[in-house]
């Protein structure tokens, strides 16, 4: 092997070519060391392999790649199933419990935060191999406040595990999770976990599944004995029973099926072939002639059923007794789809948009998706999910979204918070590198392309929450903490109360708030004291109003002069901009070197109105004449003049107050659909749909938010917490005039004690 050029990335095309046992050229080529050649044989391979009859190069590594998530409802067991998938495929030597006495934790809940309270915030990526295959796992957190982090890894996905408890059956997040398993088409297979445990029904659960997540699926195992006489699996494709054996349940044995099981397996085994051939039709034409199905036939049948989304196969086991992972492993392998089995679209920004099929091969130009970023001890680090083309370390690439060019200094395959460096990636893979200054949702190419892919659902922030450091000493850290989240996660956003100068933060919910809090005080070692949550209102005008104000100022010397003459009026609905100036001046009233001058007196004038404060919006001033002195007009002068102009004529144009209003999704258990809707009322929302999805009764709302603070609290008391909510921002609109009172009247005492 001394004679091998050592680069990685000759070295795993050669182990590719070697094992396909292909043309020898390339291999001559890296045995002379000309890399010159490689290139030119992988540019245009596929056109020339089609014509040879061969595959490209690629072919086999893209179809042994596998990128799966692990998701599920809150305590399902999910971090402790990726612990053991780490150690069985030999990514670690030894096991952790997720809340273990050891103290040292699981591996994938890298973050103090996370080990001290035992469920997972970030979804840390980690790669291993089983079988000579390669999968990258996300290991993504079960928190509804976090679901901004579940869409993330479901985006950049191929394929999930659905991990549900056998004893808790399908809770709201394991609904939730499913909803956006769907919205991105992402295939999966369901593993019942927790079989060990007082009350597990593994039969119940599935029915679960499909009632309430209308899955179309059927079990491709059944337990041999439950709770504390769980003491195996019975594989109903091949027929057979496994035992796990070994300290750590790393030895699975194939053994004889118990004598008194025998007839309950062929039922079962009837019912998983009767299933999967609904939805697929070789399997179902020998179902219907009555020939016998192999498990090959069968294997086959529910992988092209799982690809195209209409199957579900179930696997059972209990990760925390080592048992049935390494079917479960199995079954990711050969049912889950390999990258160039998905269908995969960007947006041509050159093509107003239009979506493009990426073919997902390395030979194509470069698509990469920037999926998350994390402030690491080299600086920041950024997950990319390849799509298409070839990325190497020292490339120039171009970030779409912003236009800058950049290179890459540095790639690394991650694992949990650690690190292996590598030369280059392909399509299909998922890799950090170092470095590079991006959002999370940007789009890198090679600059011959100009796609982004299709941005993630970002929603609005619900929840504010004035914070600031304890100690002025502090304020260095405690904006450098603000930064990196406000990178990490489009959730989270930060703004300046130009009232009282507090710092505001913005997020998904009490718990997302409070966790960055806490992680403000534990990473940045910055005590914050946290204040009132708020909601954002507006101001606004209804009718026009003239102004004509003079400013004028004599103080020895050089004075102030400058008049401004002209109206306010409200924009008309549905106007793209927010604030319009246009100045209408014939001739030379003020010189034209002194309206910009005036624009942005207007402009700072409108950020507060004279109601409650907050600023003014849809709203058009236009300049109609005006006075200038030949010695004491200024730019200041002016923008004094329009300052004080605006307020003058501001209570003549009749304003109101906006309120924020939600459009409030519901998803409630039918049995509670009354109440739900009495307490909408209460919160002077309008329920604007009511419709029937199965058992649930779904019900939307446009409700203000000032009246829905605390509400997924009274929401869970008042569903037993089997009902869930979505809340997007809708509109601005008027409050009425009862509530503008109250507004005005909390805001000038707060002013008078100030």
């Amino acid at each position: 092997m001394a004679r091998f050029p050592t680069s990685p990335a000759p070295n795993r095309l050669l182990r590719l070519f070697s094992s396909n046992k292909r043309s020898s050229s390339p291999t001559a080529a890296l045995l002379t060391g000309d890399f010159q050649l490689i290139r030119h044989f992988s540019a245009g391979t596929a056109a020339r392999a089609a014509k040879d009859g061969k595959e490209p190069w690629w072919k086999e590594s893209m179809d042994k790649l596998r990128n799966i998530g692990i998701s599920a409802h809150i305590d399902s067991g999910k971090t402790t199933l990726t612990e053991r998938v780490l150690f069985y495929t030999g990514r670690i030597h030894e096991i952790h419990e997720v809340r273990g006495r050891d103290g040292v934790g699981a591996k994938m809940d890298s973050m103090d935060l996370e080990r001290e309270k035992g469920i997972t915030i970030q979804s840390a990526a980690t790669y291993c191999t089983w079988k000579d295959y390669k999968v990258n796992i996300i290991d993504t957190p079960g928190h509804v406040d976090f679901t901004i982090e579940v869409e993330r890894a479901l985006r950049v996905l191929d394929g999930a595990i659905l991990v549900l408890c056998s004893v808790g059956g399908v809770q709201s997040q394991s609904i939730t999770v499913d909803r956006q398993m769907r919205r991105y088409e992402v295939p999966r297979v369901a593993f019942i976990n927790k079989l060990d445990r007082m009350g597990a029904d593994p039969w119940k659960v599935l029915n679960q599944a499909r009632a309430k997540l209308r899955h179309h699926s059927a079990a491709v195992q059944m337990p041999i004995g439950l709770e504390e006489n769980f003491q195996g699996l019975i594989d109903l494709i091949h027929v057979k029973a496994n035992f796990f054996h070994g300290s750590s349940g790393e030895n699975v044995v194939a053994g004889d099926i118990p004598a008194d099981m025998e007839g309950l397996v062929a039922e079962k085994r009837r019912e998983l072939i009767e299933t999967v051939s609904e939805v697929d039709d070789i399997l179902a034409e020998k179902f219907l002639n009555d020939e016998p199905v192999s498990a090959t036939e069968l294997e086959e049948a529910i992988r092209r059923a799982t690809i195209a989304q209409k199957f579900v196969p179930v696997f059972m086991g209990s990760a925390f007794k080592n048992k049935g992972v390494q079917p479960l492993l199995d079954g990711v392998i050969s049912y889950l789809p390999s990258p160039n089995e998905v269908n995969n679209y960007a947006l041509d920004q050159t093509n107003n948009e239009e979506r493009v099929t990426l073919t997902g091969s390395p030979d194509g130009p470069l698509v990469a998706l920037a999926f998350k970023l994390e402030e690491g001890r080299f600086g920041q680090l950024t997950y990319l999910r390849v799509y298409e083309g070839v990325i190497k370390k020292g490339d120039f690439i171009i970030n779409v979204n912003t236009g800058k060019r950049i290179k890459v200094p540095r790639l690394v395959r991650m694992h949990s918070n650690d690190m292996e460096d590598i030369q280059e990636a392909h399509a299909g893979q998922i890799v950090a590198v170092f470095g590079v200054e991006c959002a999370s949702g940007d789009t890198f190419t090679d600059g011959s392309v100009k796609y982004t892919m299709t941005s993630m659902s970002v929603p609005e922030p619900v929840m504010s929450l004035a914070v600031q450091p304890v100690s002025k000493d502090s304020g260095g850290q405690f904006s450098k903490a603000l930064n990196r989240f406000q990178k990490e996660d489009p959730t989270f956003r930060v703004g300046l109360d130009p009232e009282s100068g507090q710092t505001i933060i913005s997020g998904m919910g009490e718990l997302h708030l409070d966790i960055y809090v806490e992680r403000i005080r534990r990473e940045y070692k910055v005590d914050a004291t946290v204040g009132k949550p708020r909601v954002n209102f507006r101001e606004t005008i209804t009718q026009r109003a003239e102004f004509d104000y003079l400013h004028k100022k004599q103080s020895g010397g050089a004075g102030q002069y400058g008049r401004v003459t002209g109206y306010v009026e409200p924009l008309p609905p549905g106007s793209k901009e927010k604030f319009e100036f246009e100045n209408m001046i014939v001739g030379q009233a003020i010189p034209s070197g002194f309206i910009p001058a005036i624009e942005k007196g207007f402009k700072e004038a409108a950020n507060s109105g004279s109601l409650i404060g907050h600023p003014v919006e849809n709203l058009r001033i236009v300049l109609t004449d005006g006075a200038s002195h030949a010695v004491d007009s200024s730019e200041l002068a002016f923008k004094m003049a329009a300052i004080y102009a605006f307020r003058l004529c501001y209570t003549a144009a009749r304003p109101v107050i906006l309120e924020p209003v939600m459009l409030v999704e519901l998803k409630v258990p039918t049995e509670f659909q009354g109440t739900v809707a009495g307490d909408i009322n209460k919160r002077k929302g309008i329920i604007v749909g009511n419709d029937q999805e199965g058992d649930d009764s779904v019900i939307t709302a446009h409700v203000p938010l000032n009246n829905m603070f605390g509400y997924s609290t009274s929401l869970r008391s008042m569903t037993q917490g089997k009902g869930e909510f979505t809340m997007e921002y809708k509109e601005h609109s008027a409050v009425s005039n009862e509530v503008q009172a109250q507004l005005v009247n909390a805001y000038n005492a707060s002013k008078a004690t100030d």
